[in-house]
């Protein structure tokens, strides 16, 4: 297997996309030559023809409204929305026309071809224009799907599965490990399943559950928690919209404690309605309550970022105040 880092297997996944659907076509601000700021559409261009790989202007209401006409008639549109923080000016477009377009046409049209493309979170010094995790504005919308990579193994597998998807997808994308995640990924053609999540390490005592860059830290936490004397259970959720229950479910009648953790601020996060969930389901079996170790209720800092992030040091406090209750 070739060794990528997560923008070589996302080139790699658009560029085996693209060679098999004449209809796939990938547009956003700055793309086409340049090959988009991060570089992660490079040389699509050159490879597929300017009629396929192009730079729009900079509007992203307009880029989606565009991208759900080419796909209601046909077209496999993979649109890149430059920073997640940018996607708010096309909300109307993906919540209202996007998600609804197979809903309220009885199923006679669909938009389910759709792909939209972008970077998310901290750890690049962004501030508060280039860092944001925006998941949980979108996972309260019927209709869509939304995914997000850890690694460039699985960022291959999944955008290639969202490509193909039949329902219009988000597919977020770890910005801080685009060059610093590196690991071996298989050069052919292969999908990983969406709405699935991944028991990455096994344990007994405590549940941990994140996704994303994220993963990184709750692994880091575990290591300095067995040092302790607790085993963790980690999972990797890869899919938000829809989410696996059952896995997690599952994972917390076994270990009776959970703990969440995502970059995204506390209130309205991602982790409330896991919380929820599994609150609902594993009821008699949780030991304690159940623990999330978010961002802050702020706009994400630049300055501050480091006390802003919910790194492995909260995590650890948080996985043995959760043991101790």
């Amino acid at each position: 297997m070739a060794q990528m880092n997560l923008l070589q297997a996302i080139n790699n996944a658009l560029e085996i996309a693209m060679t098999e659907n004449e209809s796939a076509v990938c547009f956003g601000e700055d793309v086409g030559h340049f090959g988009g700021v991060f570089r992660a559409t490079s040389n699509l261009q050159e490879k597929f023809g300017k009629d396929r790989c192009f730079n729009t202007p900079l509007t992203e209401q307009g880029i989606m409204g565009f991208a759900n006409g080419l796909a209601a008639q046909g077209s496999v549109p993979i649109a890149e929305i430059q920073f997640a923080d940018y996607i708010f000016p096309a909300f109307d477009q993906i919540v209202n026309e996007s998600a609804k377009f197979r809903y309220r046409s009885g199923n006679e049209f669909n938009v389910g071809n759709l792909t939209i493309r972008t970077p998310y979170g901290g750890g690049i010094a962004g501030g508060l224009y280039h860092s944001q995790s925006p998941e949980a504005y979108f996972a309260h919308t019927p209709g869509l799907k939304i995914v997000v990579p850890r690694n460039p193994y699985q960022a291959k597998g999944l955008l290639l599965a969202a490509i193909r998807d039949k329902n219009p997808i988000i597919f977020f994308e770890p910005k801080k490990l685009y060059r610093a995640s590196v690991g071996e990924v298989p050069e052919e053609d292969y999908q990983l399943p969406l709405g699935k999540a991944e028991v990455v390490k096994n344990g007994t005592d405590i549940t941990l559950l994140g996704w994303g860059a994220q993963m990184e830290t709750i692994e880091k936490s575990a290591e300095m928690a067995e040092k302790q004397g607790v085993s963790c259970e980690i999972i990797d959720l890869r899919s938000i919209l829809p989410w696996d229950v059952d896995t997690v479910a599952a994972s917390v009648q076994k270990t009776g404690r959970l703990l969440i953790n995502h970059e995204a601020p506390l209130t309205g996060g991602f982790a409330g309605e896991i919380a929820a969930t599994i609150q609902d389901k594993c009821f008699l079996h949780l030991e304690s309550p159940i623990s999330r170790v978010c961002g802050l209720d702020t706009p994400f800092p630049l300055a501050h970022e480091k006390e802003y992030m919910p790194d492995e040091l909260k995590t650890f406090e948080a996985i043995m105040a959760s043991v101790n209750y």
